[in-house]
Parts: structure tokens; C-alpha cells; sequence
């Protein structure tokens, strides 16, 4: 049975050099109900091509020809935030770094399955909405990416200490944003200083 995307959110944008991936996803994402509105080999194309169609989510491959995925990344949440998914060979501390400095919200590693590929977009979409809400919290976007690492550091403290899952940390630390009344930043601050001291 299809499972139905967020009203709004189908449109996806593939960059994958490798024919047989591109193809794969391109039919696993149409069986889950998305419209792949282009599918690319390479990270300049999917530049281009996401400034034209405006897709509502974007996966590419990490190595590509003409601009990786990260560079890639970094162009197209240049001009606006996307909720992205990367593919990578391989999944290092560093590597996770530079793809959230990059604007990407999930990552996959290789061989992509098709029970993978749903959980990562859903995923991607309630990370990309916590990031909405924390851009109207904060009018820079740099610091809207700085705010996000503490957020995503505060959420892996209380996921791990609470044992509750990262949907309902997200929720917890809002909680106390409002309650507070201080900023969502400032509430991750207090936790992963807190987390150190313990």
C-alpha cells in the first residue's frame, strides 16, 4: 500500500551518479507517493535544477562529478533552506559535522534499502520544520545552523538521559523555551553545559 506524504512535500529532486541508485530511488519514491521532479548525475546540475523546480526535498549522492554533495548542499540552502538527504560510502563524526553545516537534514548510508528510505524522509521533514521554528527564532541563518548543533547536541543528551525518542526531546526543550521564556538556544546551552558537569 502507498503511504501517503505530507500534503505539499512530494516533490523530490535525485542527484546520484551511479544509474542504477538513481533509478532505485527514482521507483521506491514513487511506490511511497513522491514525484521525483528531476533526477541528475551530478551536484551541479542538481544545483540548477533545484533553483528551477523548487523541489520540496532533495537526495544526493555525497561524491559526484562537478561539485559533491556537500558543496552541493551548501549551494542550494544558500538560497533557502530544503530539507536534504545525503548519501554517503560511509559515515564518520566529521563527515555528519560538515553535512549539518551544510544545510542537510538526514543522511543514508550505502547500499540504500528501500525500509531506509522512508524513516530518513521522515526524518529530514521534522528536523526541516524544527529548523522553521528555530529561523523564527533567530534572523541569521549562520546562526540559525549554530543553533540547530546545540539543539541537535541538547536533543542526543536528553534522548539518551530521559531514554525518550528525538521527536519528544524536541518538544521537551520548546516546552522549556516557553515556559522560560528564553530562547530555544540558550535552554540547548544549559543542557550540554549541564551534561558536563554530571
Amino acid at each position: 500500500m502507498k503511504a501517503a506524504p505530507i500534503e505539499g512535500h512530494n516533490r523530490v529532486l535525485i542527484a546520484e551518479d551511479n544509474s542504477k541508485t538513481r533509478l532505485f530511488l527514482k521507483n521506491q519514491l514513487e511506490l511511497l507517493g513522491y514525484e521525483v521532479v528531476g533526477a541528475v548525475s551530478n551536484g551541479q546540475a542538481a544545483v540548477d535544477l533545484a533553483a528551477d523546480l523548487n523541489p520540496n526535498l532533495v537526495i544526493m549522492d555525497v561524491k559526484m562529478p562537478e561539485m559533491d554533495g556537500i558543496d552541493a548542499a551548501r549551494a542550494i540552502t544558500a538560497r533557502g533552506p530544503t530539507p536534504i538527504i545525503l548519501i554517503t560510502g560511509l559515515s564518520s563524526d566529521d563527515m555528519a559535522v560538515k553535512a549539518i553545516e551544510a544545510g542537510v537534514f538526514a543522511y543514508l548510508v550505502k547500499p540504500v534499502t528501500k525500509k531506509q528510505l522512508e524513516p530518513a524522509i521522515k526524518l529530514a521533514m521534522a528536523r526541516y520544520s524544527e529548523f522553521r521554528s528555530l529561523k523564527t527564532e533567530v534572523i541569521d541563518l549562520k546562526d540559525a545552523i549554530e543553533t540547530r548543533k546545540l539543539v541537535e547536541r541538547a536533543k542526543g543528551i536528553l534522548m539518551k538521559r530521559c531514554n525518550i525518542s528525538e521527536e519528544e526531546a524536541f518538544k521537551l526543550l520548546q516546552a522549556h523555551s516557553q515556559k522560560e521564556n528564553k530562547k530555544m538556544r540558550e535552554i540547548a546551552d544549559n543542557i550540554i553545559s549541564a551534561s558536563k558537569l554530571i
